[in-house]
């Protein structure tokens, strides 16, 4: 029973953002623009990982940091490799 209401909440919440999208016309710049922010991000956080400038640090490929990055830009690779120094030393 859950899982179908969860499941209803997901396809209404997913028609509401479409009819938003279509009514706003913002066009497929917007998600051109976005999808260049999303790979610039990915590729953000697999260079910190694994070029070496930081030792003993791995931000992982998930949808959380690559949000944050997507949204922050490159001070969001920062932020997270503060918060991974800071919080798990």
């Amino acid at each position: 029973m859950k899982s179908i209401i969860l499941g209803t909440v997901l396809v209404i919440s997913l028609l509401g953002l479409v009819v938003v999208l279509l009514r706003k016309r913002i066009g497929l710049s917007f998600f051109t623009s976005f999808g260049i922010h999303l790979v610039l991000a990915a590729v953000g956080i697999y260079i910190v990982n694994y070029s070496g400038w930081i030792t003993g640090t791995y931000i992982p490929l998930n949808p959380a940091t690559i949000g944050t990055v997507t949204v922050l830009g490159l001070p969001g690779v920062g932020l997270l490799l503060g918060l991974k120094i800071s919080l798990f030393g």
